[in-house]
């Protein structure tokens, strides 16, 4: 018998090695888990937190595991008692060796929960992790009466540089000459304007001007964070227009007055929010089809490389600005694609311009050259760290807590102004039976 030569051999060997069971490319131990989702104490309308796979080797993952995703999530009550209806999503991959795990409760806890990670049929680092209740859902009126302790619980930075810059130009606010020139300047036919009080933790507004339905996502964010923690006594007022609108300098007389907008600019004074469709998606997140902070982390786009080498536009027509990129679009179809969904304030120039489809969220994520891909990949990071839901309720609070530091007058619930009430329906409300300082861990 012809023995066969040793490079067949060895290759014979190697395929042998290469169809037998591979070794597990993530190590269910090794890997870590970490996030606000992980405190029963951190209240959001979803729960979220992180894992980030750890090889066999040790080493952590920067890609996406070969094959199917195997980690999973499993929650439930600690007690077999209370039934809780939770909503946990798939883990999304952030293609980076990350996921993001969420879930959404619909009714609160005495007990508490158990939250088991896990990776095949093997637990994840400290798998499973319990939560001591009461863990409350989103819609529970239990504010936490201490806004110190519950800011240290959401590990809300000690200093928002955004927040001490916007509020230079106003070391005291006089509520008085708030409410005789507020509604003379921007509470005009045209006007966006939204006047606000919490007195209480009771939130109290009128409307100020003809385009104010959009104080319908001031409103809910407002009562989402009042849920939460004790708010100070504060009376402000909300631009829920598109553009800002104080433009005086300090130095000129009268100054400028501390409106709140959802968008600012270099030349302007308004006191900036994260915008509503933020808050607006996070709110709703993992009950629609609305696209939120977190959701998106899993639907990054193409790969670089395959990504469309021109800028991308698409929106409602509510700025002149918006029409005329549409115009540079038309001039010039290789560098740019705009277009306007919608059209409201225009109306005369959808013959002209044309109406574009709308397009999917993440058609938006199709960027251009080598410097967009750098800005991108800083945006992301930046992102994860600063646009998570819990440090928007964080930059929220410390707007309403600094705009009251400086009032000169007790705020008061002025002509006009009514009453904006929590939701209430039955399934959403929840009654507070157990108080913080009875938990065993306290």
């Amino acid at each position: 018998m012809r023995r066969l030569p040793r490079a067949l051999l060895l290759l014979q060997l190697l395929l042998l090695v290469a169809t037998g069971t591979p070794e597990a490319p993530v190590s269910a131990p090794w890997s870590l888990v970490w996030g606000p989702g992980l405190q029963a104490d951190v209240v959001l309308p979803v729960r979220y937190f992180y894992l980030q796979a750890v090889g066999s080797d040790g080493q952590n993952l920067t890609g996406s595991p070969p094959g199917q995703t195997l980690f999973k999530v499993i929650i439930k009550s600690l007690s077999p008692k209370e039934l809780v209806r939770i909503h946990v999503s798939k883990p999304l991959d952030r293609n980076d060796g990350t996921f993001l795990m969420r879930y959404r409760m619909y009714e609160s806890v005495n007990e508490g929960l158990k939250i088991e990670v896990l990776y095949g049929d093997e637990h994840v680092a400290q798998s499973p992790y319990i939560l001591k209740g009461p863990v409350y859902h989103e819609y529970c009126e239990c504010p936490e009466e201490d806004p110190q302790a519950w800011q240290k619980t959401l590990s809300c930075p000690t200093k928002e540089p955004q927040i001490e810059k916007d509020f230079l130009s106003f070391p005291s606010i006089n509520l008085q000459q708030m409410l005789n020139e507020v509604p003379k300047r921007f509470g005009d036919e045209r006007g966006a304007i939204v006047h606000y009080t919490i007195l209480n933790n009771h939130i109290y507004r009128r409307s100020l001007g003809k385009y104010t339905d959009f104080k319908m996502f001031s409103d809910e964010i407002l009562l989402s964070l009042a849920r939460k923690v004790l708010l100070p006594d504060v009376e402000f007022y909300i631009n829920v227009g598109d553009w800002p609108l104080e433009h005086r300098k300090v130095n000129e007389t009268p100054g400028p007055i501390p409106l709140i907008s959802w968008c600012g600019s270099l030349d302007s004074r308004d006191v900036i929010l994260p915008t509503y469709d933020i808050t607006h998606s996070t709110l709703e997140a993992m009950r629609g089809v609305t696209n939120d902070l977190l959701s998106i982390q899993g639907n990054t786009g193409p790969s670089w490389i395959n990504k469309t080498e021109k800028a991308f536009f698409r929106g409602r027509d509510s700025r002149e600005e918006r029409l005329q990129l549409v115009q540079l679009s038309r001039e010039n179809p290789q560098l740019l694609d705009a277009g306007i969904t919608g059209y409201f304030f225009f109306q005369e120039k959808e013959k002209e311009l044309g109406k574009a489809k709308l397009m999917g969220f993440f058609d938006f994520f199709k960027e251009n050259d080598e410097e967009a891909k750098k800005i991108a990949k800083e945006g992301q990071l930046t992102a994860r760290d600063l646009l998570q839901p819990h440090r928007l309720y964080c930059y929220y609070y410390r707007v309403l807590q600094k705009y009251a530091e400086r009032q000169s007058s007790k705020p008061e619930i002025r002509d006009g102004m009514e009453l904006v009430p929590q939701p209430g329906d039955n399934t959403s409300l929840c009654q507070c039976l157990l108080k913080k300082p009875l938990r065993e861990d306290l």
